[in-house]
Parts: structure tokens; sequence; C-alpha cells
């Protein structure tokens, strides 16, 4: 399958092929994350190497959903004595992921360490978290 006959794949849903034009393919532009509970904690760690967390990444929570922004300039220039080249890359790359029921946004926390950026949120107790019922079903 060539990658144009990728983009217009029927099997693919709407969304996914709108995502795609505006956030690009998931391996070039996507954050990658990994997922795992410590404890009673939910680490979500992104790969962001080569970027200034304090003003290239925006990580925020809303309604139990965990946002992670970053943006990316890259600009290498070579100069020699009959030559110049100039590279640069530029993007913005986002990631959402789900939080567990119950999770204070008040309670997350977030830091940055050798192009790794680890948020920790606490899980709330199962006491905390509100009991399923079962919904009766009436005939009418």
């Amino acid at each position: 399958m060539t990658d144009l006959m990728k983009w217009f794949d029927t099997r693919r849903s709407p969304m996914d092929l709108i995502e795609r034009l505006f956030e690009g393919e998931t391996g070039s532009s996507a954050i990658r994350v990994e997922e795992m509970v410590d404890g009673n904690t939910l680490v979500v760690r992104a790969e962001l190497p080569g970027i200034d967390p304090d003003k290239d990444v925006d990580v925020t929570v809303a309604d139990g959903v965990l946002s992670i922004k970053a943006e990316r300039q890259e600009k290498k220039e070579h100069k020699d004595k009959d030559s110049y080249r100039s590279e640069f890359r530029y993007g913005s790359f986002m990631r959402r992921i789900p939080l567990p029921s119950g999770v204070q946004q008040d309670d997350v926390s977030a830091s940055y360490k050798d192009g790794v950026l680890e948020v920790r949120a606490p899980m709330p107790d199962q006491g905390q978290v509100a009991a399923s019922a079962k919904i009766p079903i009436s005939r009418g």
C-alpha cells in the first residue's frame, strides 16, 4: 500500500483522517508517552528531547484529561568560505491522556530531566470513587 493510499484507507475513521491532517502522522508529530502505575500514582513519561521545559512545554489538566503541548524550534547554520547552508525544523506536538476518575488537578506534578517529562497524578482511594449502581430499565 502506498503512502497516499494509507491517507485514504477506508478502514480509518473520519476523525483519524482529520487528526492526521492537522497533527501529522503519529510517528513524526505526536509525543511518545508511556503510562504506568507506581503504587497509587499514575505516572506518564513523555519523550521531549532538546526542548526548554520552561518556555516550550505546557502541561494542563482539564475535564479529566492531561494535555501535554510542546513546541520545538531548531535552526542549524553551516558557513564555509564558499558556501552557506541553513536547516530549520519547527513543530508543535500534543498529546491528550485521560486520567482516572477522581484525580484532582491540584495534586498533579510534573518534572523534566534528560529529555523526559514526567507527570505524576495520585489516584484516588477506591473509597473516594463513586460506587456503580445498576439502573433499572422501564418499559413504556
